[in-house]
C-alpha cells in the first residue's frame, strides 16, 4: 500500500483518520504493518501490501 492512501481512506466503523504503523516497507510502499482509528482505535492489518478495512466482525482471523 502507498502511504499516499491514507489521504482518502478512513475507519469504516466513524469515518475517522487512521494513523499508520509501518513494520515492512520495500521500494516505497508499505508491505505489513497497522492502520489504527486515531478515534475508536480499532486496528486494521496490512498483509502483503493490502490493508484489511473490514469492520472487526467481518474479518477472517484464521491463518491462511
Amino acid at each position: 500500500m502507498k502511504e499516499s492512501l491514507l489521504d482518502i481512506v478512513c475507519c469504516p466503523l466513524d469515518k475517522e483518520e487512521l494513523e499508520l504503523d509501518v513494520d515492512d516497507r520495500e521500494d516505497g510502499e508499505v508491505l505489513s504493518g497497522t492502520l489504527t482509528c486515531s478515534e475508536c482505535g480499532e486496528r486494521y492489518p496490512i498483509e502483503d501490501g493490502i490493508p484489511n478495512l473490514l469492520p472487526p466482525d467481518m474479518r477472517d482471523e484464521s491463518p491462511a
